[in-house]
């Protein structure tokens, strides 16, 4: 760029942005509509929002840490004690879900040994595996073949066959 230049060819921007002249003397209508809508709607409905917030926070409640109190079983309501059936049913149901979380938490743990280890899964992981297989196999025992309509009386009764056949197995082994 040569030494000496030409001020009327480059010339320098501006130093203010200039005010624009209102044409007419009427408002903007987009300008009253948003003072409007936010007078009418929005300041009320935040000021709602915002008290229920204050209310809320004075009153913390944890759903995620909720805890029911264990009822008795199946085998421990009297007959015709729908209520008893109905808890001992609901308690069946919260049980169900946190054994099902226990064997996915443990398949979860060892399938992150196994993607840590690389080819020596075999011998780190063994602890792992060996626990995953205990949990699996209790699962199975207890609500295995159940299907997915399975409830506490038949979870009972399919505990209860399968104790007779551990009996008579017993009986036929001591003789």
């Amino acid at each position: 760029m040569p030494e000496d230049r030409d001020w009327e060819v480059y010339k320098a921007p501006p130093t203010r942005t200039p005010v624009l002249e209102k044409d007419t003397s009427l408002s903007n209508p987009v300008h009253l509509f948003q003072v409007a809508f936010s007078y009418v709607l929005d300041r009320p409905i935040t000021f709602v929002r915002e008290w229920i917030e204050r209310q809320q926070a004075k009153n913390k409640f944890y759903y995620y840490h909720q805890q029911f109190r264990r009822v008795p079983d199946l085998s421990e309501c009297m007959e015709g004690d729908y209520l008893c059936f109905f808890e001992a049913e609901a308690q069946w149901r919260r049980d169900r879900m946190v054994d099902q979380e226990i064997v996915a938490i443990v398949r979860e743990r060892f399938g992150a040994c196994q993607q840590r280890e690389g080819p020596n899964q075999f011998q780190n992981c063994a602890k792992e595996m060996e626990q995953l297989v205990q949990v699996t196999k209790a699962y199975q025992d207890k609500y295995g073949e159940l299907g997915a309509h399975g409830n506490a009386r038949t979870c009972l009764m399919k505990q209860k066959h399968r104790m007779m056949e551990e009996r008579k197995a017993q009986e036929n082994a001591d003789q």
